[in-house]
This record gives structure tokens, sequence and C-alpha cells, in this order.
């Protein structure tokens, strides 16, 4: 059964605003709910800094909500060292009661890299830190004593107390890349999801995924495969939302009547898609009917 969630974005929005989204999402019935890791706003114009901070955020959706899944796509691996944000993801899972996903790609926005003075390596060094970060994720999260050696990260004797409330807390990687980041899903990953892209795109890279897994074992059927698409009822709406983005991301948009958008979603599904997620962006406010209209066409409520 295909689960229906929203990816809310941190950005130029007050906390209660993103509080009462939540909520109201939480309400409608969706079984999903994430945050973003980003410094600056999805325009990436240092002019456009205000966004929140994706930790303390995820906490305090954990906390605002009683039913759904508190997700976050992605984590940055550049932003974040395995290690500390394994205790932090821990500690979300417990105020969650059990309810916490964690998500962790290798980063892209440069922008914010040269802004806080983190070191920005080539695609290859970006690739090379997810693999050992969500390596050390894993361990931490899963194992009584970890023991790792890397490039980048070592753990000795390292333990993770209290562990999350479930036994298995679902690790997820974002991003479409064929080469390296599918195979990383392959071999470590709990679920894998990709933003904005048509669903022949979609079920192209899901084969991909699932090739990767026969080259190392892994039975596909235990990765949950996901997108994050956007909601535009109208052209004006799409250029609202995102702006100067909009025809980047348009393939992967819901647009025109209920109908169509039904039928756009039935065709991720037949592409393979365990779950279906809303992009969605401030102000919110203007978004809610917007959502609560997809809801109510999808019959969650």
């Amino acid at each position: 059964m295909t689960t229906f969630g929203v990816h809310a974005g941190l950005q130029n929005v007050d906390m209660a605003e993103l509080r009462s989204l939540w909520r109201h999402v939480e309400d409608l019935g969706f079984g999903w709910i994430s945050i973003w890791d980003h410094f600056y706003a999805a325009t990436f114009d240092p002019n456009d800094p205000h966004c929140h901070e994706a930790v303390a955020t995820h906490a305090a959706l954990a906390c605002d909500t009683q039913r759904v899944r508190c997700g976050s796509l992605v984590y940055c691996a550049g932003y974040r060292h395995p290690a500390v944000l394994a205790k932090a993801i821990s500690t979300i899972d417990q105020l969650s009661g059990g309810r916490t996903d964690v998500g962790i790609g290798a980063g892209w926005a440069q922008v914010e890299y040269d802004a806080y003075g983190i070191p920005f390596g080539s695609v290859g060094e970006r690739m090379d830190l997810l693999e050992e970060s969500i390596q050390v994720l894993r361990l931490l999260l899963r194992e009584g004593v970890s023991d790792f050696e890397g490039r980048f990260f070592t753990l000795n004797d390292a333990k993770l107390e209290p562990k999350p409330v479930q036994s298995e807390l679902p690790i997820w990687v974002g991003g479409g890349g064929e080469k390296r980041t599918l195979r990383i899903a392959a071999r470590y990953a709990d679920a894998w999801n990709i933003p904005f892209v048509a669903p022949e795109t979609f079920a192209r890279k899901r084969a991909v995924l699932h090739e990767h897994c026969a080259d190392v074992g892994r039975d596909p059927a235990s990765i949950r495969t996901t997108v994050n698409v956007g909601l535009a009822w109208s052209e004006e709406g799409l250029r609202a939302q995102f702006g100067a983005m909009a025809d980047q991301v348009r393939p992967g948009v819901l647009r025109g009547s209920e109908g169509e958008v039904l039928e756009r979603i039935q065709q991720y599904v037949d592409a393979g898609a365990d779950q279906i997620n809303l992009a969605i962006r401030a102000p919110f406010t203007t978004t809610f009917d917007d959502v609560e209209r997809f809801a109510s066409a999808l019959g969650l409520h």
C-alpha cells in the first residue's frame, strides 16, 4: 500500500506556522512528515539565508506529532559527523516513541559550504564521505559496540546508549546518481528517495537500484523506494512556489485537475513508488488549501 507524506521546507517560515502545518498534515491523514538540511533557503541565493536548523527541527517534529513517521530528506554528510548525528537521531527516536527515520545524502549546495567554511570536495570525495557516514550511522544505531576504520571516520569500541526505540531504525539514502549513490543505497540503505523526477525517470532509476542490489546480493524488496513531488494546481501556483526553479522541477510536479493529479500519482505507483511525498514550501498559509484538496482527492480523510 502506498504511503503519502509531506516534505516541508524550513525556509522563510516562523516556527509557529511550521508546527501548525505539521499538526494539520497529521490530522489530514498523511503518514509521513519530513524536514530538510540546509543553511540557506532553497533559492541558494546568499541574500536569502532564512532557514531553520535541521536536527533541532526534527526533534520538534517528533514532539509535536503523535502518529506520523518523522523523517529527514536528507541530512548532508558534509555538514554532520555521523557519530554525532547518530546520537541525535537516537534521542529523536526516543522523543517520537519510535517513529523516526533518518535520511542522508552527499550534499551539493556549494554556496552553503563556502559560506560556512566547510570543505566542498569533488563529487568522488563527497560520495566517499557519504559511504563512510552511512556505515557509521548503521553501526552505532544498531550494534552494541562499534569499530570502524575509514578515511574520514574512526570508531574504537564505540557505544551509543540509549539506543533508538526501534531496533532497526530506517536509514534512507537520497539522490539519483546511478554509479555511486544508488550502489550505496543498495548496500546500506533501508529506503531510497529522489525528488522532482517524472514517473518514467523514477522507474529507470529504480531499475538501476535493483541492478546494484543483484550485484551486492541484496533483495531489492528490502529497500523502500520513494519520490518527492511538487503540487501546483495551476501554472501560477507552480511559479509562486518554486520561482526560478519552476522549469527545473516541472517534470516532478503534480499539476492540473484532481483527475489529472490522481492519474499522475498512479503512474508513480505503477513505476514502483512505495511512498509519495508532497514537497512544499512557505508560505504554508497559502498551501493549506492545496494540501487539503490533495488529501480529499486521495480520500485520506
